[in-house]
């Protein structure tokens, strides 16, 4: 259920930055948003890990 729930926070987090881009145009305010978004990514990938 964590997973499930982290995978759509990461879906409403990448819809916002992706409206966020499309709208603004800057060439930094891309860049800026990619790093952010590879950043959610890995965290969400490192914390939804099966632990044992």
């Amino acid at each position: 259920m964590n997973r499930i729930l982290a995978l759509f926070a990461f879906a409403v987090l990448s819809g916002f930055l992706y409206i966020l881009v499309s709208e603004i145009e800057e060439t930094d305010l891309l860049v800026v948003v990619l790093l952010t978004a590879a950043l959610a990514a890995y965290d969400f990938w490192t914390s939804s890990k099966n632990k044992n």
